[in-house]
């Protein structure tokens, strides 16, 4: 047994030290750690993103942003939903047969609803962004059988109304429809369904 005496204020300093080491370590530690968490641009950048299309006119179409890409959403016309069959025969997957779209919009009109289009507005050869020609024949510079779609500027690929590419185009396959469900008549949510597709 040792005669010596404690000194309880030495004790006392050393276990505050460490404490307030720990403290230290431990505060500097929450930033490093917080760090290597996704930040909440990141969360949005994949988050799924909801659209009111209440005041979408037949005929218009309007832009959003998922995952850093343009979808576009279409309101379209009785006219544009004609073309579609019209043009069967021109495109190159007329029945959607390719995997660029969830199995629910494997269909004529690539959609749950036939006069919603939504497709992400970014041309399947080398990723530029067509520009809409929604009028019929040569009067926004093409051909005079044109019904109507998209025209990619880079290379010339042609999409009709339901984002299906033309043969001898330079695009290999259609437009990517993303997944999407409604969640009512006005209002629905990019970037996720509730099918599991």
């Amino acid at each position: 047994m040792s005669n010596q005496k404690v000194d309880c204020g030495r004790r006392r300093l050393l276990v505050a030290t460490a404490a307030v080491g720990g403290v230290g370590g431990l505060a500097a530690l929450v930033p490093f750690v917080s760090s290597l968490l996704p930040s909440e641009r990141a969360k949005a950048a994949g988050a799924p993103v909801e659209v009111d299309i209440g005041k979408l006119e037949p005929g218009q179409m309007m832009t959003i942003e998922w995952r850093g890409k343009p979808v576009w959403i279409i309101n379209r016309t009785k006219e544009m939903l004609e073309s579609l069959t019209k043009v069967a025969e021109a495109v190159v997957d007329p029945k959607s047969e390719k995997n660029q779209q969830p199995t629910y919009c494997q269909n004529d009109t690539r959609s749950i609803k036939p006069g919603i289009m939504v497709a992400v507005g970014i041309c399947t050869h080398l990723g530029c962004s067509p520009s809409s020609k929604f009028k019929k024949g040569a009067e926004e510079g093409m051909p005079s059988e044109w019904m109507g779609g998209f025209l990619c500027p880079c290379h010339g690929s042609t999409f009709d109304f339901a984002g299906r590419v033309f043969k001898n185009k330079p695009a290999p396959t259609n437009l990517e429809v993303p997944p999407h469900v409604y969640l009512t008549d006005t209002r629905i949510l990019i970037g996720e369904d509730k099918k599991g597709a």
